[in-house]
């Protein structure tokens, strides 16, 4: 059956300034699936247009369907484009059919009701004026987290309406902060929209507006200059030269200040044909598919019916166990109790819940009224009271496996048979902690990364014994959670703690025969990763990473000895076990890094820890923060020359084993 096509429909309206035209998009599929520009969208407003052009219309108003204005191109259409000159094409149709919208003679007003992003905000650009719903969270241009430029106009008019600062910010700086959107009001305050107002109030309120026809005002491009060369310049620190596309819209949008409109288009459309046949490109789509589809799909999830989950209990209450009781709190609604041995810590935990919660309600995330009856709905103890009626738990203490099991033997003796237990260990065995239990099959890892609130991964880890119902409730947990799950089956340090402390042993090595920790750190950096080693050490904690090394070390000792540096670090000492001198250089410290990355993917893959590469790179994207111009690591593994030898089966799509 065929996908849902974005169409473009008119409706005349009448208002007191005369007959408006209503345009809306929308593909017929309902609200799930966004307003999204292919070929035929873009025919049908070709068709449109000469109706447009030709009436007698006060003023034109574009809208979406409810919950979306538009998202921009369909990506769906990119693995098409083969060859440069189609690139030019598809830009050039977009620049025509929008310049045609923006030359209109009566007042033009985007009336943005829902997620504006990419195309969307360019067709919201060609519009004389642009009014907003509050209700609106997605405002964004994320062409460059995905390798290329926004080619339908952004890079010219962004400038020219919001000033370079602004456009400089959502252009280019936004989408590589882990793609960074704006909300109504931030779209508002930094000049891209003129009016926020309620959803109710929309259209009419737009009508308004272009009777109004207020003045407008170009912006000042004096300092476009200096405002592009800072921007390059906070590039370099987080990016180090390693993806193209966001210096490209640098140069872009500086252009502006001096190129007319017709100038600027065909230098966008030049910039996207260099750009989307890199591999940094190439690589982008293969991780936003892995991401935006693949993973909300649910790769390996079960077809069982999951159990309904109405109350949630969670061992422990340290700082883990409070994030996560505040995260179940506001998504799912559900009444939480927490238990610890220590009455202080269980009060401090309540108490670092409330504060969260009326955190979220003083920046607008919350209303206070939900702030205060969400934290009514956290309860603390010392004994297991309360656990009795819980449909699911969660145990979030410290990582010592003996003590894991001691805790799910007791709450066997305490909830129900039907009751999911799980555990968030981040590297021992899930097996090991079901040896013992009455029913070991309704155990399930769920590894959440910190901070809790803002790390989309959650690793689901599977045992020989998990049942279907178990993983499919903790599943959609984890979906109500707003998390992307990533299926692994048991195995120490799961995906993402075992791929890290592969790569951090290299980096200890080198530091611990001469290198400095600035060449180690430069070695990984000039991947483009979001963060330093040495960064990343310190937010992990060298006590948490030292006992994931040691977990490791026992299962596979020839591949993650032991680190005294690291061991050091736990212990609270900055000193370093040196061994014989041998300093590498900055590119034989990343080749190493690469080369036991490459081989580690290998081991996990024969192993079965997971049933695809896309999943090690959707864990790494979700949990590391490895970049989409990387493809998370199998991608760039493969575009740069390292093998990690499996059959072509279990490659990711285009792949080849090198």
């Amino acid at each position: 059956m065929a996908e849902p096509v974005t169409q473009f429909s008119l409706e005349r309206i009448d208002s007191a300034a005369g007959a408006v035209a209503l345009v809306t998009m929308e593909d017929g599929s309902g609200e799930g699936r966004p307003n999204v520009f292919g070929r035929a969208a873009l025919d049908s407003l070709a068709r449109l247009l000469p109706v447009l052009e030709g009436g007698d219309f006060a003023a034109l108003v574009i809208t979406g369907k409810p919950g979306s204005f538009a998202a921009g191109a369909d990506l769906d259409e990119f693995p098409r484009i083969e060859r440069r000159e189609q690139a030019i094409e598809g830009s050039r149709a977009g620049h025509e059919l929008f310049a045609r919208v923006r030359a209109l003679p009566c007042p033009t007003v985007a009336a943005i009701n829902g997620a504006c992003l990419g195309g969307g905000v360019e067709l919201a650009l060609h519009c004389e004026y642009r009014v907003i719903s509050s209700s609106v969270r997605h405002f964004a241009s994320p062409e460059c987290l995905l390798g290329f430029v926004p080619a339908w106009g952004a890079t010219q008019l962004a400038p020219r309406i919001a000033g370079p600062q602004a456009a400089v910010k959502l252009i280019a700086l936004n989408p590589m902060r882990q793609n960074k959107m704006l909300d109504a009001e931030q779209a508002q305050e930094l000049g891209f929209v003129d009016r926020v107002v309620e959803p109710h109030q929309l259209i009419d309120q737009a009508v308004a507006i272009a009777a109004e026809r207020p003045a407008r005002v170009d912006a000042d491009l004096s300092n476009i200059a200096e405002v592009v060369a800072g921007a390059r310049r906070q590039l370099d620190d987080s990016l180090h030269g390693a993806a193209p596309a966001p210096y490209r819209a640098l140069d872009l949008i500086e252009g502006a200040a001096s190129w007319s409109i017709e100038d600027g288009y065909r230098a966008e459309q030049e910039a996207l044909a260099d750009l989307l046949f890199t591999p940094q490109a190439q690589a982008s789509l293969y991780a936003f598919d892995l991401v935006e589809r693949r993973a909300r799909r649910g790769a390996g999830r079960p077809s069982a019916e999951p159990r309904e989950v109405t109350k949630i209990g969670i061992g422990g209450a340290g700082l883990m166990a409070s994030q996560l009781a505040t995260l179940f709190l506001r998504r799912l609604k559900v009444p939480v109790v927490l238990r610890d041995l220590d009455q202080e810590i269980v009060d401090h935990a309540l108490e670092s819940i409330r504060d969260d919660l009326a955190g979220a309600a003083s920046r607008g995330r919350l209303d206070p009224q939900d702030a205060v009856s969400l934290a009514a709905l956290a309860k603390g103890t010392i004994s297991y009271e309360g656990f009795d009626d819980c449909d699911f738990v969660i145990e979030a203490i410290f990582e010592k496996l003996e003590v894991k099991q001691q805790l799910f033997a007791e709450l066997e003796d305490v909830v129900a048979p039907e009751c999911i237990l799980t555990t968030n260990t981040s590297a021992l065995s899930v097996t090991a902690m079901a040896a013992g239990l009455e029913h070991p099959e309704r155990l399930v890892g769920m590894h959440f990364f910190n901070p809790v609130a803002l790390m989309p991964l959650v690793e689901l880890v599977r045992t020989s014994e998990t049942d279907d119902v178990s993983l499919a409730t903790a599943w959609t947990v984890a979906d109500r959670l707003g998390k992307r799950p990533v299926l692994v089956n048991d195995a120490p340090g799961f995906v993402v703690n075992r791929l890290l402390t592969r790569m951090m042993g290299v980096v200890l090595d080198a530091i611990e025969h001469g290198n400095t920790v600035d060449e180690a750190d430069q070695a990984l950096l000039g991947l483009g990763l979001p963060m330093a080693p040495s960064v990343l050490l310190q937010m992990v904690g060298p006590g948490v990473a030292n006992h994931v090394l040691q977990t490791l070390h026992a299962a596979y000792p020839e591949r993650f000895p032991l680190s005294q540096t690291l061991a050091n670090y736990a212990a609270g000492s900055t000193e370093i076990a040196k061994g014989a001198a041998r300093p590498r250089s900055v590119e034989e410290i990343r080749d190493a890094a690469l080369e036991a990355l490459a081989d580690e993917t290998r081991h996990m893959l024969d192993e079965g820890v997971v049933a695809s590469p896309k999943d090690i790179d959707t864990a790494l994207i979700l949990g590391a923060g490895f970049p989409f111009f990387m493809g998370g690591l199998t991608k760039h593994l493969e575009q740069a020359g390292y093998s990690y030898e499996l059959s072509s089966s279990r490659l990711p799509s285009g792949s080849h084993s090198v």
